[in-house]
């Protein structure tokens, strides 16, 4: 079967419910929707309510969301020439990307930003808004397709769930979530350039600027390992302002299995590796911030 052959196939096949969940990108949302608990978790002071943390929880999932149907429905063209993309819905052509989808989009957002505003506050609202638009907006729309540092400033987004959790319980935010912003921002470029060494050829092949075709895939590995032991150092202090032991023991593990991945990369920058150091990537993420719920939990609030 050749690829026209392929392609029409595909668009004869009937949407599933996992494709159409697949628009919002639920993978990235649920990873935004934990930084969120995690900022809320360090963050010193008593909890809101349970309603209120879960209000908060979900609508900085349903923000991520948005913006990741967003980053579909904006970059249809752009997926529909990817390897990996192209059998996505816009970019397979069998849902169409017109503009009830984009006013749908608008919509879903503004309901996370005012159950963020009802169950937070006007901080938490702000903060959830401004993750949604950084990713759809400054990172989908303006930097991507311009700029190799478009992940590096699109890495604000986790950094602003964080706030958005945080500022639920404390509208003045934190030292311990200030620090928790700045590994989520130090995380996610990493994160993505280890992918974007794994699919290079697609994104070379369409233009996209990302790091590793700007500077080469060795100094891009060697900038993701700098990335990877400077997050790991710096998710270490919160435990020197009052984190306990199991915060502590879950950062250390976590950013151990990372480095020992980057440096893996940086030795030997293959496809392999990167995709082995994407999903370290992932892990030291889930260990870090199920380390800070499991401390709160746990051990109680900083003093």
């Amino acid at each position: 079967m050749n690829r026209a052959d392929a392609a029409a196939a595909i668009l004869r096949e009937p949407l599933t419910i996992r494709e159409v969940m697949g628009i919002f990108k639920p993978r990235i949302a649920v990873s935004i929707m934990l930084s969120a608990i995690g900022g809320l978790a360090i963050s010193p002071g008593a909890l809101p309510e349970m309603w209120r943390m879960a209000a908060v929880a979900i609508a900085v999932l349903l923000a991520a969301g948005a913006a990741g149907a967003f980053n579909q429905w904006a970059e249809a063209d752009l997926d529909a020439r990817m390897a990996r993309t192209s059998t996505r819905p816009f970019a397979s052509g069998r849902l169409d990307a017109g503009w009830a989808w984009l006013g749908g989009i608008a919509a879903l957002l503004a309901v996370a930003v005012i159950m963020a505003g009802i169950a937070g506050n006007a901080q938490s609202a702000f903060y959830t808004f401004m993750g949604a638009f950084t990713y759809g907006i400054v990172y989908t729309m303006w930097l991507k397709r311009r700029t190799c540092l478009n992940i590096v400033i699109g890495g604000l987004a986790g950094s602003f769930a964080v706030l958005a959790g945080a500022a639920s319980v404390d509208p003045v935010i934190s030292i311990e979530a200030i620090l928790l912003a700045v590994v989520l921002f130090l995380w996610t470029p990493p994160h993505f350039w280890s992918l974007a060494i794994a699919a290079r050829d697609d994104y070379a092949a369409n233009l996209v600027p990302m790091l590793p075709l700007v500077v080469g895939d060795r100094i891009c590995a060697q900038v993701i390992l700098a990335h990877t032991v400077a997050l790991s150092l710096i998710a270490l202090a919160p435990a020197a302002l009052g984190m306990g032991m199991i915060y502590l023991a879950f950062a250390v593990v976590s950013g151990i299995l990372f480095t020992a991945a980057s440096i893996g990369l940086a030795r030997a920058p293959t496809r392999r590796n990167a995709i082995r150091n994407f999903f370290a990537s992932l892990a030291q993420l889930l260990l870090l911030l199920t380390g800070v719920v499991l401390d709160r939990w746990l051990l109680g609030p900083l003093a």
